[in-house]
């Protein structure tokens, strides 16, 4: 990690329980989770990968971000015993950090296979796409520690499967097996155990293909307007149009297609 850059330098020293891999070649990032057996999240873990995906969004050798785990489970969830240590000014930052995936401006895939357990599943929910195996187990257990989700996880849930499935899923501390997961529209693929590496490989390169700055505008705006009305939604759209139709990459984009040649897109 030495190699990445970041104004809170001092937090991606010594990474707590997690790595970081570059592939220059392949544009990508991968942050792997590795504390055996659990993969159990820090509180400090928490933070760093904040640092991290800040990082990151501001690397030009990164195109995507994938997030995945050693082992036969992606995480467990949090140190329990870290939320009664930490203060509730700390606490109270728990969202923000794990929220960072989905402010980093670039694709960013969660690959979940085994537990995906508490701030595990939170944080694969503000990824882009999560990828499921036959293994996966989705949950927000906290419930039976007396406590409720404090990392969005029952937001986040609810904007994609509503308040009934969200309510199941929460005040039951049910677990959601990967194929239900998917039917639901919580994963964009379910495949089996063995093939989760090169599922989250094709989406990989499937998503370096596109104009950069095409993907960052659509990240953004779909953001942007997840809670807004309807005629707002419209009105944001048809700006961020506008901007691309000025674009290198959409003048790439037509020329290439009227070539019947493969675009190539600079980011501009």
């Amino acid at each position: 990690m030495s190699d990445l850059n970041h104004r809170g330098h001092a937090l991606l020293q010594d990474l707590d329980g997690f790595s970081v891999e570059i592939d220059e070649t392949r544009e990508r990032a991968d942050i792997v989770l590795h504390r055996p057996p659990f993969n159990v999240i820090s509180m400090h873990a928490r933070d760093q990968l904040r640092a991290v995906f800040e990082a990151l969004d501001e690397d030009d050798r990164v195109r995507v971000i994938v997030v995945r785990a050693t082992g036969e489970h992606f995480s467990s969830g949090g140190d329990i015993k870290g939320f009664l240590e930490a203060s509730p000014e700390h606490v109270s930052k728990l969202a923000w950090n794990i929220a960072a995936p989905a402010r980093c401006s670039k694709p960013v895939i969660a690959a979940n296979r085994g537990f995906c357990f508490g701030v595990g599943f939170e944080l694969s929910l503000a990824c882009d796409f999560r990828i499921v195996t036959d293994t996966t187990f989705y949950a927000l257990p906290e419930q039976k520690l007396g406590q409720i989700p404090g990392s969005g996880g029952s937001a986040r849930l609810q904007s994609m499967v509503g308040i009934g499935r969200t309510k199941d899923i929460v005040m039951r501390s049910r677990r959601i097996p990967g194929k239900q997961a998917y039917d639901w529209g919580i994963a964009v693929d379910c495949v089996a155990d063995a093939e989760l590496e090169s599922a989250t490989d094709a989406l990989v390169d499937e998503l370096r293909a596109f104009s950069p700055l095409a993907q960052r505008t659509a990240k953004k705006l779909l953001n942007d307007t997840e809670d807004s009305p309807l005629s707002i939604a419209i009105e944001l759209e048809g700006h961020c149009y506008s901007r691309l139709r000025a674009s290198d990459d959409f003048r790439e984009g037509v020329e290439a297609f009227h070539g019947k040649r493969k675009p190539a897109f600079r980011g501009s």
